[in-house]
């Protein structure tokens, strides 16, 4: 299961844990992308993509409009290769940073990856066809868009608390895969950081 958002309450207390976080300005995107970060470096990186640092300006990175509420996305100057395909476009959302590629079928990239939809229709189809109520045309036809989500966790680390401390936490890095209604013909291929802080016995705060 995916952690809860994390609060710049949450990022305070815990990026101190972290001796050797990268400097924002020289993080690459391509990096974050590939999973190449650890988490805190990572949210430096993500809140001075707009924030003081204006990492979006200085790169040269378009802001494109998107009918994706939950995406903030760019235009980059000059392509990237990521998973064997060529892009400009990359997008934030929520802990996530994703590059938008030219690919249809999620499933041609996640399948090197070992990744599996988690969203997966099939056994569904299968079993409507099955109890003869319609035929395999029938039924696909009503689904005009075939969801494809899943992910594979790279890092999964919890750190001790320090001494004098009540509170710990909990690191996670998972490579992504997905597709949005939003975004026709496209292949959302990335890479989550995601932090937990949990108190002496383990829960969450």
């Amino acid at each position: 299961m995916p952690f809860p958002a994390l609060t710049l309450f949450a990022l305070s207390l815990a990026l101190p844990l972290q001796e050797t976080e990268a400097d924002p300005a020289q993080v690459a995107e391509i990096d974050a992308i590939n999973c190449r970060l650890d988490v805190p470096s990572y949210m430096s990186f993500a809140m001075a993509v707009r924030g003081k640092d204006g990492i979006a300006r200085k790169r040269g990175w378009k802001q494109i409009g998107s009918d994706a509420g939950f995406l903030l996305e760019y235009q980059l100057p000059a392509p990237i290769t990521v998973a064997g395909h060529r892009t400009q476009r990359i997008a934030f959302s929520g802990d996530s940073i994703l590059a938008v590629l030219d690919v249809a079928d999620p499933a041609v990239v996640a399948r090197p990856e070992q990744i599996a939809n988690e969203f997966d229709i099939e056994p569904l189809i299968a079993e409507l066809v099955a109890s003869g109520k319609a035929t395999r045309a029938q039924v696909e036809a009503e689904f005009k868009f075939r969801k494809f989500g899943g992910q594979r966790i790279l890092k999964n680390e919890t750190e001790p608390a320090r001494e004098s401390e009540s509170f710990r936490s909990r690191m996670e890095v998972a490579r992504t895969i997905s597709n949005a209604a939003t975004h026709p013909g496209k292949t959302l291929y990335g890479c989550a950081y995601r932090m937990e802080v949990l108190d002496k016995d383990g829960a969450p705060l």
